[in-house]
């Protein structure tokens, strides 16, 4: 995460912003992390809990499991004349 001090985002606000918009940056005072910028879709994003999440396959829902190895199926070509 960058970072950048409260004095260089008065100085170079266009800057300090250009690199919130995508990612985090930390704002220091007496080098001390005082303050994070970031995009307001990155904040709604974590409020409202991001829906995106990697699992491994051990620990995938079952429901998820399922859908791959559907697809599994299918990309052997099983499964299509099955249905007809």
């Amino acid at each position: 995460m960058r970072q950048f001090t409260t004095g260089d985002l008065n100085k170079q606000v266009g800057d300090v912003t250009d690199v919130a918009s995508r990612e985090p940056v930390i704002l220091t005072k007496h080098r001390k992390p005082r303050f994070v910028l970031m995009s307001y879709e990155h904040y709604e994003r974590m409020r409202t809990g991001d829906p995106r999440h990697a699992y491994h396959v051990s620990e995938m829902p079952e429901e998820h499991a399922e859908l791959f190895a559907e697809i599994d199926r299918l990309a052997r070509g099983e499964g299509y004349d099955d249905e007809r």
